[in-house]
């Protein structure tokens, strides 16, 4: 058996508790670094019964199956381009059973992938759930009851997060959630998404180009948390191609009817009336829980927010030295899988090698993956006005079509397929610090292949200068960004009449 690095006396130099994206990424760098290492995983069943292998939210129930069914959504609309392009092909309809078992088969060979790679990396893998007995012991308890005792003289915390119930009858006996939909066996037929979360609307966007009859409840205001004007254009593109939105609604009560479907309650928050409606399936997506609940924590004496189990932490530490956390169970940060792996990945170079660097959690770039995809980084209009006064923001924007778009001039329900000036790019500006940008809004095709390199230059502090003087490559949608001109309060119209 390996060596440990310190004379300690315990099992591991670390023990990382959770096997998704973060966790991973820092048992095997600290294994890289000679660290004597175990990861543990394990995944208690939704209440709808469904479970995954190694690998974590992203890969099994996030990321990953979301992009893919995000894509055969995408590749469904382009029929339409196709035709237009002058194609001469006729969809027979969408396949949902095909499409989840090849979107499985892709995730299973992930999984095995993982626990190869932890293998190849020294990395000892338990299958098992780990709880504190003590600051430096836990118990790993495996799915047939047997347990274990382990000790280390360091812990990663990563066990991320998992989808939260209304407290409403009926939610969990009839509801489904984002740990469901992807590997859901029968198509999901008519569907309520229930939420205003970016996970509420991805899902309604790709159920909508699948062909399901999909409407959301939101009962306040969508996407939370980033820019309003941005969040407003995308669901009034999804109401406009297809979704429905029932506003100021929330779901009171759910019911399962002898014909197998779902009769909701649902309850106005503005006039406090209640309707019932009829769905097939229903899917909340009403935010979501730090699943540290069971892991003891207190017998580590490490401290949680009592609200939603996350841990608040200075540079990934908890208030116990030797304990830290990383990825979605770190309280007031992204929940972001590449922010949780570079966030574990710095977090024991530090430890196991005198790196210096630390996780910087700004600027962080990110996608929503509606229909009409929106990538953004830094802040929203409203954060930049409240943080450096209106007098110092100035935003330029503009509206466009994509070139590919030109030629489709199809129309659903007197809506164009593909409509003029329905993408958007937007650049927020300090005018108080030499007009560096601060915000960088997206609204249109390939939104994060567009942002992820914009994010680079503003780490670096770009300015609006340094925009203008950047040739764009034409003809492309990111070219928008070295052209942009017209500021919000000039009043001037910001819509393209050519390309």
């Amino acid at each position: 058996m390996a060596e440990t690095m310190g004379d300690h006396g315990y099992d591991y130099d670390l023990i990382v508790i959770g096997g998704g994206s973060g966790g991973l990424a820092a048992a095997k760098e600290a294994a890289k670094l000679g660290a004597k290492v175990a990861c543990l995983d394990f995944v208690k069943p939704s209440p709808a019964g469904t479970t995954w292998g190694l690998g974590g939210t992203c890969v099994n129930v996030g990321c990953i199956p979301k992009k893919l069914m995000h894509q055969a959504g995408i590749l469904g609309e382009s029929f339409s381009d196709a035709k237009e392009y002058g194609w001469k092909i006729a969809s027979e309809g969408h396949d949902w059973g095909k499409m989840v078992q090849a979107i499985g088969d892709h995730i299973g060979s992930l999984n095995f992938g993982y626990r190869t790679a932890l293998r190849d990396n020294n990395v000892t893998y338990l299958n098992a759930y780990g709880a504190f007995v003590d600051p430096h012991t836990i118990t790993a308890t495996k799915k047939n009851g047997k347990v274990e005792t382990l000790t280390a003289d360091k812990f990663v915390i990563a066990v991320g997060g998992r989808p939260s119930y209304l407290d409403a009858p009926g939610a969990k006996e009839c509801c489904i959630t984002s740990d469901d939909i992807f590997s859901l066996q029968e198509a999901p037929g008519k569907t309520l998404c229930v939420g205003a979360s970016y996970i509420s609307l991805e899902t309604a966007g790709f159920l909508t180009a699948l062909g399901f009859d999909t409407t959301v409840a939101i009962r306040s205001i969508p996407l939370r948390g980033f820019d309003t004007e941005i969040a407003e254009k995308l669901v009034g593109h999804m109401e406009r191609h297809g979704t429905t939105f029932m506003r100021d609604s929330q779901p009171s009560k759910f019911e399962k009817l002898e014909n197998g479907k779902i009769k909701v309650t649902v309850k106005n928050t503005v006039f406090g009336s209640e309707f019932d409606a009829e769905f097939d399936t229903v899917v909340l997506a009403v935010g979501r829980y730090a699943v540290t609940e069971g892991i003891n924590l207190g017998a580590a004496g490490v401290e949680f927010n009592p609200k939603n189990g996350k841990i608040p932490c200075v540079d990934e530490q908890s208030n116990v030295p030797h304990i830290y956390a990383i990825g979605d169970v770190l309280d007031t940060r992204q929940e972001l899988t590449p922010v949780a792996i570079k966030a574990g990945v710095r977090l024991v170079r530090r430890v196991f090698a005198g790196a210096k660097e630390k996780m910087d959690y700004d600027l962080v770039p990110t996608t929503v993956f509606t229909p009409l995809e929106y990538g953004c980084i830094g802040m929203s209009e409203e954060l930049a006005v409240e943080t450096y006064g209106e007098e110092n923001v100035e935003v330029y924007q503009s509206y466009f079509k994509p070139l590919e778009w030109t030629v489709n001039h199809e129309e659903h329900d007197g809506v164009a397929h593909r409509e003029d000036n329905a993408c958007y790019s937007k650049l927020i500006t300090n005018l108080a610090d030499g007009e560096r940008v601060v915000g960088f809004h997206y609204v249109g095709p390939n939104a994060g292949e567009v942002t992820q390199g914009y994010a680079v230059a503003m780490k670096m502090g770009a300015t609006k200068r340094d925009f203008d003087d950047t040739v764009g490559i034409h003809p492309t949608v990111s070219e928008e960004f070295t052209l942009l001109s017209i500021t919000k309060r000039s009043g001037v119209d910001a819509t393209k009449k050519g390309c």
